[in-house]
C-alpha cells in the first residue's frame, strides 16, 4: 500500500489531453462570463439615451452587477471549498446565464438593476472557482501560463460583446445583446459531463475511487494498485476560514494583493463601462467607440497569455509590477488627443496591462495559498476587488459629469495603476524575503 502525492504526480507528468480539456472548458466558461460583464459597457450609451439617465445614474446602473459579483465571490469561494468546485461552477453558470437572458426583457432601470445584480452574483462565483480548478490540474512549471491561457477566454468574451454590439445595436437595439445569453445554456450538459471535480476535494471527502479515475486520466501509465491511496502534500491551513489567509506570515502579502485587486478591478470596469461613451463625446463614431472596447479586450487576452508565459520564467510579482507601470503610462496617454492609430494602440496596451494583469493577480493568489484555503483566498481577493469594480463605473460617472478636460480625466484614471504597482512591489519584496527565510531554515 502506497500514498501517492497528487501534487508531485501532476508536477512530474506531461501536460496531456485531459488537462488541455480542463483548460478549454474553463476558458469556454470564462468567454460567457466575459461577455456578460462587458455587454453592459456596449449598451450603456444606448441606455443613457433611451432612459434619459445622467452619467452618475448610468454609473450606478452599471455598479449593480458588480455589487452582485462582490457577494458572489465572497459566498461561492468558501462554499466551493465545502461542496466542491464543480458544483460551485455549475450553480454560478446557471445564475448568470439565466439572469442575463432575463435582462433583455426589462423595461425600466429598476428591473435592469435586479437582474444585473443576480447575474453578477453568478459571475462572481464562477471566476475564483475556475481559477482554483485550473491551478490544481496544472503542473507548477506551467501554472501561470495555463491559468492565464484559460483566463484569456474572459477577454474573448469581451471582444465578442464588442463585435456583436458593432453589428447589432445600431440596427436592433440593446435587448438582443442580452438574449444571446440563451445560447450558452446549451453548453451546460456538456460542461457537467466533461468538467472534472477537484482532486483535492475528492480526497478530502474520502472519495478515493472517484479521485483515482481522474488521476488515471492525467497519467494513464502511472502504476496505481487497489490498495494505493491518493494524498495531497499540502498540510498548512486545515481551515477554510478567512483568518487562515493571514497566518503563516502571509498578512502583508494578503493585504497588498487586496490593494492591487481593488485598484486593478476599479480600472478594468471603469474603462469597460465608460470608454465607448467618452470616445463618442470626444467625436468618434459609435462603431469606432465600440471598436475601442474590442481593442481593450484584445489587449487583455494578449497581456494575460504573455504575462503568464513571462511569469513562469521571471516570477509573477516582477511581471505584475512592470505591467502596472505600463498601465499607468498608457491610460494617462489616452487623454492626450492622439491620432486614431496611436490611440487604439494605447487602449490595447491599457487592456493588456489591466485586464491581463487582473488575470495574473488571480494566478498570484492561487500560488500564495495552499489547497485547503485556495478558493477562500481567491474568493476574498476577488470580493475585495469587486468593491473596486463597483467604485470604478460610479467614480467614472461622477468625474465625467464634472466635465473635466479629457486629459485630466485620464490622468486621474491612471492613479490606481500607480498604486497597484507600488502594492505589488511591496508584495514582491515580501515574497522574496519569505523565500530566502525558508531556504535558510531548510539548509
Amino acid at each position: 500500500m502506497r500514498n501517492i502525492d497528487v501534487n508531485e504526480a501532476i508536477d512530474g507528468s506531461p501536460f496531456g489531453r485531459f488537462q488541455w480539456t480542463v483548460v478549454a472548458l474553463c476558458a469556454l466558461l470564462l468567454v460567457v462570463d466575459g461577455y456578460d460583464v462587458f455587454v453592459a459597457g456596449t449598451v450603456l450609451p444606448t441606455l443613457i439615451g433611451e432612459w434619459g439617465l445622467s452619467k452618475p445614474e448610468a454609473g450606478a446602473l452599471q455598479a449593480w452587477a458588480l455589487f452582485g459579483m462582490m457577494f458572489g465571490a465572497l459566498v461561492f469561494g468558501p462554499l466551493a471549498d465545502r461542496i466542491g468546485r464543480k458544483k460551485g461552477i455549475t450553480i454560478s453558470f446557471m445564475l448568470f446565464t439565466v439572469s442575463t437572458l432575463l435582462t433583455g426583457l426589462t423595461g425600466s432601470p429598476g428591473e435592469f438593476k435586479l437582474f444585473r445584480f443576480i447575474a453578477g452574483f453568478g459571475c462572481g462565483g464562477l471566476m475564483p472557482n475556475a481559477v482554483a480548478l485550473m491551478n490544481e490540474y496544472a503542473p507548477r512549471r506551467l501554472r501561470g501560463t495555463m491559468v492565464a491561457l484559460m483566463f484569456s477566454g474572459y477577454s474573448v468574451g469581451g471582444m465578442v460583446a464588442a463585435g456583436l454590439g458593432i453589428g447589432m445595436i445600431p440596427q436592433y437595439g440593446w435587448k438582443p445583446m442580452f438574449f444571446m445569453a440563451a445560447l450558452p445554456l446549451l453548453m451546460l450538459p456538456f460542461i457537467l459531463w466533461k468538467l472534472p471535480e477537484s482532486l483535492g476535494f475528492l480526497i478530502r471527502q474520502g472519495k478515493q475511487d472517484q479521485a483515482k479515475r481522474i488521476y488515471r486520466k492525467i497519467d494513464s501509465s502511472a502504476p496505481l494498485g487497489n490498495g494505493d491511496r491518493l494524498v495531497f502534500s499540502e498540510t498548512e491551513g486545515a481551515s477554510a476560514s478567512v483568518l487562515e489567509l493571514f497566518r503563516h506570515q502571509r498578512t502583508l502579502r494578503t493585504i497588498m494583493l487586496w490593494v492591487a485587486f481593488f485598484c486593478c478591478l476599479l480600472l478594468v470596469y471603469l474603462l469597460s463601462s465608460w470608454l465607448p461613451k467618452v470616445l463618442q463625446e470626444a467625436g468618434y463614431a459609435e462603431k469606432a467607440s465600440l471598436l475601442s472596447l474590442f481593442s481593450l479586450n484584445f489587449g487583455g487576452m494578449v497581456g494575460a497569455i504573455a504575462g503568464g508565459w513571462l511569469g513562469d520564467r521571471f516570477g509573477l510579482p516582477k511581471v505584475v509590477v512592470s505591467f502596472f507601470v505600463a498601465a499607468a503610462a498608457s491610460i494617462a496617454l489616452i487623454g492626450f488627443n492622439l491620432p486614431a492609430g496611436l490611440l487604439f494602440l494605447m487602449v490595447f496596451v491599457a487592456g493588456a496591462t489591466t485586464i491581463g494583469t487582473q488575470i495574473l493577480l488571480y494566478a498570484s493568489v492561487a500560488q500564495l495559498y495552499n489547497l485547503s484555503v485556495r478558493s477562500t483566498g481567491l474568493g476574498w481577493a476577488s470580493g475585495v476587488g469587486r468593491i473596486g469594480a463597483i467604485v470604478g463605473p460610479t467614480l467614472g460617472g461622477v468625474l465625467l459629469a464634472q466635465e473635466f478636460p479629457l486629459q485630466q480625466n485620464f490622468l486621474i484614471f491612471s492613479i490606481p495603476a500607480a498604486i497597484s504597482a507600488l502594492a505589488m512591489l511591496v508584495f514582491a519584496i515580501s515574497s522574496a524575503r519569505r523565500s530566502s527565510a525558508v531556504q535558510l531554515a531548510t539548509a
